[in-house]
């Protein structure tokens, strides 16, 4: 009987154990074909920053932050739409803008993004938290800046969640695995 008791005690702190050990952080799906890289054509998000150049207007040029309205707001014509758009359509519809509201005859207008949306990672890394993007990060070298992986990190796969997306992604922990403005991601534990 006791010998019984013993067991099951066992079993019980076994069982309290790897229970302790259980994270949930959302539905997890498998990898899709490796993201293709952020380009020029790819559309702003919220907290990018932007240079808008009004060909001859000093005064209409400068530097903006997407607002968390996902506006830029600039001078005369106030708040324009810039999250979803690209660089091009956005040069577009503010030209449009100055023009209608006879500010600038025939304007000129260039976007160039000066900064992007922090990427941000968490998890079996040395120093978890929010990351300037750069151009050809991917998730190796995203973990790199972090600090490298902690001795209980996986090294074999890395999850990602996509901004505005609700599900996890795993991916390989490989230098082909593109990471984008805005992405979380998560170094999971290894057990073995």
């Amino acid at each position: 009987m006791v010998k019984k008791l013993v067991h099951l005690g066992a079993i019980i702190a076994i069982g309290l154990m790897l229970a302790g050990c259980y994270t949930d952080f959302g539905p997890v799906a498998g990898a899709p074909a490796l993201l293709p890289p952020p380009s020029a054509a790819s559309s702003l998000q919220l907290a990018d920053r932007v240079t808008v150049n009004v060909f001859g207007e000093p005064n209409l040029s400068g530097v903006y932050d997407v607002n968390p309205a996902g506006n830029l707001d600039l001078p005369l014509i106030g708040n324009v739409k810039a999250v979803g758009r690209t660089a091009t359509e956005l040069e577009r519809e503010i030209a449009r803008r100055y023009s209608s509201g006879k500010f600038v005859q025939e304007p000129q207008v260039t976007i160039a993004v000066v900064s992007y949306q922090p990427f941000y990672i968490f998890g079996e890394v040395a120093k978890p938290g929010p990351y300037p993007f750069q151009a050809g990060l991917n998730a190796l070298t995203a973990v790199t800046t972090a600090g490298g992986l902690t001795y209980r990190g996986s090294k074999s796969t890395v999850l990602i969640q996509h901004a505005g997306e609700q599900v996890w992604t795993e991916y390989p922990l490989l230098s082909s695995v593109t990471v984008l403005p805005g992405d979380i991601i998560r170094v999971p534990e290894r057990y073995f």
